[in-house]
């Protein structure tokens, strides 16, 4: 994959929360945003025993991030995805120039 940079975590960490692995098994959580890369397209991933398949990888700023952007992450629009990240991250700011990857993924339908 040389026109991405290299992993800085692994992709079993991609998505965490139970609230946000529910939200990918039923097709609403379709993004993860993170600092760093961990998955390529075309790898895949598994979350409580439903496969999904990374389809993009790309880099953003956060001040770009629009309302179908928070959706896309599961959350009902940018505010309360805003909200919820500086609360998990204490003493962050929301730096719209900050840069952020973001994978894109969906659900693997059987071949």
């Amino acid at each position: 994959m040389s026109q991405y940079p290299e992993k800085t975590c692994s992709i079993d960490r991609l998505i965490r929360h139970p609230k946000l692995i529910e939200a990918a098994k039923s097709g609403v959580k379709t993004q993860q945003r993170r600092d760093g890369v961990y998955a390529w397209p075309g790898e895949g991933f598994e979350l409580d025993g439903t496969a999904f398949v990374v389809t993009d990888l790309q880099r953003e700023r956060l001040g770009d991030m629009t309302d179908e952007h928070a959706k896309a992450e599961g959350y009902p629009n940018l505010e309360s995805y805003r909200a919820l990240i500086l609360s998990m991250h204490p003493g962050m700011t929301w730096e719209p120039e900050h840069l952020v990857w973001v994978h894109s993924f969906k659900i693997k339908q059987d071949d």
